[in-house]
C-alpha cells in the first residue's frame, strides 16, 4: 500500500546539492586512477603487486568512491518524481534541452579537442598513450576512424566517456511513466525490483537500460512516491554499522584483488563483484544517514555553496583532460618516488581548480552560452 508522496525539506534539498557536488568531485579522482589496468570493473584485478600506492588507489577508486553514481541516480529519480504535476510532454521537451543538448555539445567538444591534439607529434602521443579512443591495434587515433565511426563516437560512445550517465538518465526520464507504474503498482513492483536488482548484481544491461542506473533511479522514484523516511534511519539502517561494513569490506575486497586469485582462481571474479555491490550499498546508507553534520557544516559556508554551482562543469570537462594530462605528467615525474600516488591526489585537485576558475569566468562573461553548455545548471 502506497503512503503519501514525499516532499523535499530544506535540509534534504541541501543534501541533494552537497552529494551531487561531492559525487562529481570524487569522480575526477576515480578517473585519475593510474594503475596498469586503467579500465575498472567491479571484478578488476590490478595486475601488479600490492604496494602503498596500488592499495590506496584501488581501495579509493574502485572501493570507497564507488557509491557516487548510484547516489546520483537515486537523487535524480526522487527529484524527477517530485514534479509529476507537470505534463509529460513539457517535461520531456525540457529534458531534451537540459540533457540531450549538453550531451551532444560536450561529446562534440571531446572529439574536436582530441582531433586538435592529434595534429601535433607530442600531444598525439598523449592521445594514443591514453587508449581512450583506441578501437584495435591499428586504430589508435581519431584520424584513423571512418566517418561513421566518428558519428558513432559522437552519438553513442563519447570521448568524454562519463557522459554515459546523461544518456542513460535521459532514457529513464523518457521511460518515466512506465518506471513509475512498475515501482508503484501493488503487483508489478514485486517483479520489477527483483529483476532490476539481478541486473545490477550481474552488471548487466538491456539495450539502453543498464542495471546500476535502472535500480537506483527506480529506487529514487519509489522513495518519493511511498514517503519512505530519508531523514531518520530505521533500526536496520543505522549508519554506524553500515560505515563499519563499508570500510571493512572495501579493504578486504582490495586485499583480495591483489592476492585472492592465487587461492580462489577464477572464483575471485564473482567474489569481488559481490563485495563491490556490498560496498556500494553500505556506502550509500552510511553517507546519506551518517554525514548530516558534514553536510550542515559545508552548506553553511558560502565558498562551498559557490563551488556546488560548478558540479556539472566539473563532470563535463574533466575527461578527456584527465587521461591526457596524466600521460603528460607521467612523462615528467616518473623518476619521483611515489609519483603515481602523488599524481592520484594532486592532478584531480589541479583539474578541478582549473575547471572552476574557467567556468566562473565563462559564467560571468557569457551567461547564455554557459547556460546552454550546462542545461541551465549552476546559476
Amino acid at each position: 500500500m502506497l503512503h503519501q508522496p514525499q516532499t523535499i525539506s530544506d535540509f534534504n534539498s541541501l543534501k541533494f546539492k552537497f552529494w551531487s557536488f561531492l559525487s562529481m568531485f570524487l569522480l575526477v579522482f576515480v578517473h585519475c586512477y593510474n594503475l596498469h589496468e586503467r579500465y575498472m570493473q567491479p571484478w578488476t584485478i590490478p595486475g601488479e603487486p600490492m604496494t602503498l600506492t596500488t592499495f590506496t588507489e584501488y581501495f579509493l577508486a574502485n572501493g570507497i568512491f564507488r557509491f557516487r553514481i548510484p547516489m546520483l541516480f537515486i537523487i535524480s529519480g526522487f527529484l524527477y518524481a517530485l514534479h509529476d504535476s507537470k505534463p509529460y510532454k513539457q517535461r520531456t521537451v525540457k529534458r531534451l534541452r537540459t540533457l540531450l543538448l549538453p550531451y551532444l555539445i560536450w561529446s562534440a567538444a571531446g572529439l574536436a579537442f582530441t582531433w586538435g591534439l592529434e595534429m601535433f607529434p607530442y600531444t598525439r602521443g598523449l592521445v594514443s598513450g591514453s587508449n581512450i579512443i583506441r578501437i584495435d591495434e591499428h586504430r589508435l587515433l581519431l584520424h584513423d576512424y571512418t566517418w561513421y565511426e566518428l558519428m558513432f563516437r559522437w552519438i553513442l560512445i563519447p570521448v568524454p566517456f562519463q557522459l554515459w550517465f546523461i544518456r542513460v538518465l535521459l532514457i529513464y526520464n523518457i521511460a518515466y511513466p512506465a518506471i513509475r507504474w512498475c515501482v508503484t503498482h501493488p503487483v508489478a513492483r514485486y517483479f520489477f525490483f527483483p529483476v532490476a536488482f539481478l541486473m545490477w548484481m550481474g552488471t548487466m544491461g538491456f539495450v539502453f537500460f543498464e542495471g546500476e542506473g535502472l535500480l537506483f533511479f527506480s529506487l529514487g522514484v519509489w522513495i518519493q512516491k511511498t514517503g519512505f523516511n530519508i531523514d531518520i534511519p530505521r533500526r536496520w539502517l543505522r549508519p554506524a554499522w553500515w560505515a563499519l561494513v563499508f570500510f571493512v569490506i572495501a579493504a578486504v575486497k582490495t586485499l583480495l584483488a591483489f592476492t585472492g586469485e592465487r587461492f580462489l582462481g577464477s572464483a575471485i571474479y564473482p567474489v569481488l563483484s559481490a563485495m563491490h555491490k556490498l560496498v556500494i550499498l553500505s556506502g550509500l546508507i552510511a553517507a546519506w544517514y551518517g554525514c548530516n553534520s558534514l553536510v550542515s557544516w559545508s552548506m553553511k559556508h558560502s565558498w562551498f555553496v559557490w563551488l556546488t554551482g560548478f558540479s556539472f562543469m566539473i563532470y563535463a570537462v574533466h575527461v578527456p583532460l584527465a587521461p591526457y594530462l596524466l600521460e603528460a605528467l607521467f612523462s615528467v615525474v616518473s623518476m619521483v618516488p611515489y609519483y603515481r600516488l602523488i599524481s592520484f591526489f594532486l592532478l584531480p585537485v589541479t583539474i578541478i581548480a582549473f575547471i572552476v576558475g574557467f567556468s566562473a569566468l565563462l559564467r560571468s562573461w557569457l551567461p547564455r552560452f554557459y547556460a546552454t553548455l550546462t542545461g541551465g545548471r549552476g546559476f
